[in-house]
């Protein structure tokens, strides 16, 4: 009896098998699949969810490269399956098809010919290992001629047909119809929008995937794996194939991640039951279909290697740029609402599931759905509303350890010079120095507007809300210990009133009036800017707020903000 190992980073089904590597059943899977009889499958999951282990258990079960390596599935569940007439059916089904297994995870470019090289690469290592194809009689002259010429740098063309072309080869090889499996489909789609060249990869990929999973006569069944449903309209087009499957649907649910009664388990067999309620507090809250307590494998696997130390495991493991450049340069709704999942509260919205990357900049429903779909958002609720029945979902962070990766993602819009010149103007602030306020937060606003900035020509206004909306989630982050941060952000344009309240009843409580320079209500000045803003923490009443709670008057600091460009005045 071997005893497992908890190792990490194994994406091959045979290593795991063989290496005794800590495993829990996912095999039931194959069944499930098989049995949907869908012709082609795209399932949508987060990061680090098994998705690339799991192909690889398709590939290792039904490819003819593992015919009679049964002894991989020993006493696993599809192995193990019987059928109502007590027939072990899908033993005789193991090592019996030729499979097609692609992946596209580290297809990661920033210009679109080094991600169309990349992707060439990728197929020209398809035909190197079929090569026994070359040798059969069954390929005429022309064929072997466009056999040999598939190799890194082909045109864009020639490589849209190439998958289906060797599923043809295989197919007249075998005798047999193709499965073709694809994993992480859309991890170039990601570097593309982040990357500008979103229109070349669509049309691209829009070729390849009609050719490969649409108009392929060769093919069995189709298989595809990634982390958001980019809209069908995008590269999907006209594929009515398809079966898409994502995290709110109840197909395959418990196939990716593990529940909680694996969890329970996997953490007693390791001699930590102990722990089960706070790693149930850092790492649950993933919702798929029906089942409400997904874990992400990653992070428990990591909790278990490490005996019980509690990280950010799954967060930082990469993959989190788009998120973060989403949040930085999204519009204000964006920061406002991230500043309520940071102090722990939730909000509504509606979702599409389907991503469509064209609209990431401007709508806040668009980034929720895709954070959703990545896994930094759960759902605490879902309602019906009006006559169609828009489904309206309740969302907050999915567990601490999300909210601790957002966290240090805030703190990164601040990092080098301007965190120093940021943690000076927090000093400044606790110890009443409005001269040293204005001299660092002049040097923040300088070294941060461009990067809250979403390069989408802003106007003068624009910049600097996007600006103090992201200041003032660096202040939620980072006086959390010991101050409550709230903002009432009342206005759009222009006003921003926050207040900083101390957990120390007996410390300094704060008002601050973000206002930009308007000629329309006479300000020709930032000092008339300043002024206006104090006229407005007396006009609202701010202070009686502070005061009810049992902050004395001289507990109570009021600042105006004045903006013009880049340009700041505090007083």
């Amino acid at each position: 009896m071997h005893e497992n190992k908890a190792g990490l980073g194994y994406q091959n089904f045979e290593e795991v098998r063989t290496g005794h590597i800590f495993y829990i059943d996912k095999t039931d899977f194959i069944r499930e699949w098989w049995e949907c009889a869908d012709k082609v499958t795209l399932i949508t999951r987060p990061r680090r969810f098994g998705k690339t282990l799991n192909m690889s258990t398709v590939e290792c079960f039904f490819s003819n490269k593992y015919a009679g390596r049964g002894d991989l599935f020993e006493g696993l569940s599809i192995w193990e399956h019987q059928s109502a007439d007590g027939e072990y059916e899908y033993r005789k089904m193991q090592g019996t098809f030729p499979v097609i297994f692609l992946s596209f995870a580290n297809i990661k470019a920033t210009k679109y010919a080094d991600m169309e090289y990349k992707i060439s690469e990728v197929l020209a290592k398809l035909y190197e290992r079929n090569k026994y194809l070359l040798a059969s009689d069954l390929l005429s002259e022309n064929e072997k001629e466009y056999y040999r010429g598939i190799k890194a740098g082909i045109a864009d063309k020639v490589a849209a047909g190439a998958i289906q072309s060797m599923a043809d080869f295989m197919q007249r090889y075998y005798g047999k119809k193709v499965i073709i499996i694809l994993d992480e489909y859309d991890t170039p789609m990601h570097d593309a929008w982040i990357a500008g060249y979103w229109d070349e990869a669509v049309s691209f990929f829009s070729g390849l995937f009609n050719a490969t999973f649409k108009t392929n006569d060769f093919l069995e069944r189709g298989l595809i794996t990634g982390i958001t449903r980019v809209a069908k309209e995008s590269i999907f087009t006209g594929m009515n194939n398809l079966d898409v499957i994502t995290t709110t649907s109840d197909e395959y649910a418990a196939s990716f991640g593990f529940t909680e009664q694996e969890v329970f388990k996997a953490l007693d067999d390791a001699g930590l039951g102990a722990e089960k309620q706070e790693v149930k507090r850092w790492y649950d809250g993933f919702t798929f279909g029906e089942y409400p307590d997904i874990y992400n494998p990653w992070s428990i696997a990591s909790f278990i290697k490490k005996k019980g130390k509690y990280d950010t495991y799954w967060s930082n493991t990469s993959g989190n740029g788009l998120v973060n450049s989403l949040i930085r340069t999204g519009v204000p709704n964006v920061k406002q609402t991230m500043e309520m999942l940071l102090q722990g509260k939730s909000f509504e919205a509606e979702i599409d599931e389907k991503i469509v990357f064209d609209q990431l900049g401007g709508s806040p429903r668009a980034v929720w759905s895709l954070l959703l779909a990545t896994g930094y958002l759960k759902v605490l609720n879902l309602r019906y509303v009006g006559e169609r029945k828009r489904k309206v979902y309740t969302l907050a962070l999915t567990n601490m350890e999300v909210a601790s990766m957002f966290e240090d993602m805030v703190k990164g819009w601040f990092d080098g010079s301007t965190e120093a010149y940021y943690n000076e103007f927090i000093n400044a602030l606790l110890n009443d120095n409005v001269r040293k306020m204005n001299t660092f937060m002049n040097k923040v606003a300088l070294n941060t507007f461009s990067s809250f900035d979403s390069g989408k020509k802003p106007s003068e206004q624009a910049e600097p809300e996007r600006f103090y909306h992201g200041f003032v989630l660096g202040m939620v982050v980072n006086l959390a210990d010991s101050y409550k941060v709230r903002s009432n952000r009342e206005s759009g344009y222009g006003r921003y009133d926050v207040m900083i309240e101390p957990l120390d009843r007996t410390g300094k409580a704060f008002i601050f009036e973000f206002k930009v320079l308007d000629p329309d209500e006479d300000e020709e000045t930032l000092e008339d800017t300043l002024a206006n803003a104090h006229a407005q923490i007396d006009e609202k009443q701010y202070e009686a707020e502070l005061v009810s709670e049992g902050f004395a008057p001289e507990q109570i600091r009021k600042y105006g903000f004045a903006f013009q460009g880049k340009v700041c005045l505090i007083g």
